[in-house]
């Protein structure tokens, strides 16, 4: 079976773990600082990959900003904007829904952007997965009572989506060439130029080092800051900005169970009626048929 077959299932199992990566880096570490460190990491050891395979760099400065510019909103602005809704007490769970907001977005910025149209059955599935996270998550703000969300840290959350979206489109449009694990080691760079500064100024940088801590950065950075992100930068550079982005939607249910089954967050009805219909809508954006016209 070819990676093409392969990769998007491999990357919603490694991407889907992020949440629960999160809800646990905020009890060994402040969510910031973890992601300094992270990026740090992530940043040096594809460096040293770069370095041993002898990968080519790119050699104009336009190329070099593109990457850092990317980088700044695919990993420093979105993640930043997840890990610290997180740490204020927005459930793993419903974290990922809000995550299926991605496609939405894309899908209404991706024509004036690049000039991708939809097909009338992917409007229709992006419509249903939108509709699915506004049923899981609005209980959850309005309901009231110890369970009740703060809504300011749903906001950032949903601002860390609409970052993920325009870096995803933003690589596409000037990102075309160039060795995916240069281009890695850059976006971490920018990453972390985005992420340190909040860091200083809203965290003390404290860590509570020991095996917790080492295990959970090492597959943040080996399985997803790595291994999830190439297959990301493989998938958006082979197709579309709003295939790649409607991978997403297989997120929330798979990290759903995971916080669930490792915190015992509790799936609500809401929720997991919320996460069948964002399924069907995968379903439907995915699904093989005759594209959109591209726009004029």
């Amino acid at each position: 079976m070819s990676l093409d077959r392969l990769a998007p299932a491999i990357f919603v199992l490694l991407w889907s773990t992020g949440w629960v990566v999160a809800k646990f880096g905020a009890i060994v570490s402040e969510p910031l600082t973890f992601l300094v460190i992270r990026y740090v990491a992530a940043a040096v050891l594809f460096a040293g990959l770069c370095l041993s395979a002898r990968a080519p760099w790119p050699r104009d400065m336009r190329t070099i900003v593109h990457a850092v510019v990317s980088g700044a909103f695919l990993h420093g602005a979105y993640l930043g904007a997840v890990w610290w809704a997180i740490g204020e007490g927005v459930p793993a769970a419903l974290s990922s829904i809000i995550a299926a907001l991605q496609p939405l977005m894309t899908a209404l910025a991706a024509p004036f952007f690049i000039g991708e149209r939809l097909s009338g059955a992917q409007k229709a599935g992006i419509c249903l997965g939108f509709l699915g996270v506004m049923i899981a998550v609005l209980p959850k703000l309005f309901g009231g009572g110890p369970e009740a969300v703060p809504v300011f840290a749903v906001l950032v959350n949903v601002l860390g989506m609409a970052a993920v979206t325009y870096g995803t489109i933003y690589q596409k449009q000037h990102l075309h060439t160039g060795d995916i694990r240069a281009i890695a080691t850059l976006q971490y760079g920018g990453a972390l130029i985005v992420t340190l500064p909040f860091a200083l100024a809203l965290e003390t940088f404290h860590v509570d080092w020991g095996i917790g801590f080492l295990a959970l950065l090492a597959w943040s950075v080996l399985g997803i800051s790595m291994g999830a992100i190439l297959l990301l930068l493989y998938l958006i550079r082979r197709g579309q900005v709003s295939r790649a982005a409607s991978l997403i939607y297989l997120v929330p249910p798979i990290a759903a169970l995971q916080a669930a089954a490792i915190f015992g967050e509790a799936l609500t009805l809401p929720m997991i009626l919320g996460t069948v219909i964002v399924v069907i809508g995968v379903y439907l954006t995915n699904r093989k048929g005759q594209p959109a016209p591209p726009a004029e």
